[in-house]
């Protein structure tokens, strides 16, 4: 008998113990900010049309989600319906969405992370063995860009160019890569703008 009510005792305190656990974490995760992602892009980077971003909110976790920015530049939040996004960076929106939320959430806290910069890309066409977009990275030089399209075994490495949109023109900008990937004409490795287009012909 007095060991069912030792068994029986230690049931009750262990089922008490879990209890008290289970409450603790439930109020840690409500202080704990959700894991922001890392960022695709910088602090200087301007957000545009197909971006996608990470908004968080702290200690409101129903104003916090990842959101595409649509066509018209804008995303839509809960409280706040539709935000500008495109043109801003990822501080100037998040100091937007701050004053905004002030008539709606005590001293909010907002942080804005850009995770995927689909606005911002570059083409590639021709003997390349993945034509088609790319997203273009920060600094992103012609090297870097053929370097992950590849050749095709057909090729002509010293007839490469870059078409480029200035002034409301195209611009074909040649390109020796026999040569850049000797060291040499180095000028020619030019850091690509969003709309290049690599022909590798």
């Amino acid at each position: 008998m007095k060991r069912l009510i030792t068994v029986l005792a230690g049931m009750i305190l262990w089922g008490l113990l879990s209890a008290v656990e289970a409450q603790n974490s439930t109020s840690a995760s409500k202080t704990t900010p959700p894991q922001q992602p890392s960022p695709a892009a910088g602090p200087t980077y301007v957000i545009g049309p197909e971006d996608r971003l990470f908004v968080s909110v702290w200690k409101e976790p129903d104003l916090t989600n990842t959101l595409p920015v649509r066509a018209d530049g804008m995303i839509s939040l809960p409280l706040l319906n539709d935000v500008q996004a495109a043109g801003l960076t990822p501080m100037q929106m998040a100091n937007s969405i701050t004053e905004k939320l002030k008539k709606y959430v005590s001293d909010p806290h907002v942080t804005v992370v850009v995770t995927q910069m689909n606005s911002k890309r570059i083409y590639a066409m021709g003997e390349v063995l993945k034509p088609g977009p790319m997203n273009l990275l920060p600094d992103m030089t012609v090297l870097q860009a053929l370097s992950a399209t590849g050749f095709t075994p057909f090729a002509n490495t010293k007839g490469i160019y870059v078409l480029r949109n200035q002034g409301g023109k195209q611009t074909k900008i040649p390109i020796n890569y026999k040569k850049l990937i000797k060291g040499e004409e180095m000028d020619q490795n030019l850091v690509l703008k969003p709309g290049d287009t690599i022909v590798v012909p």
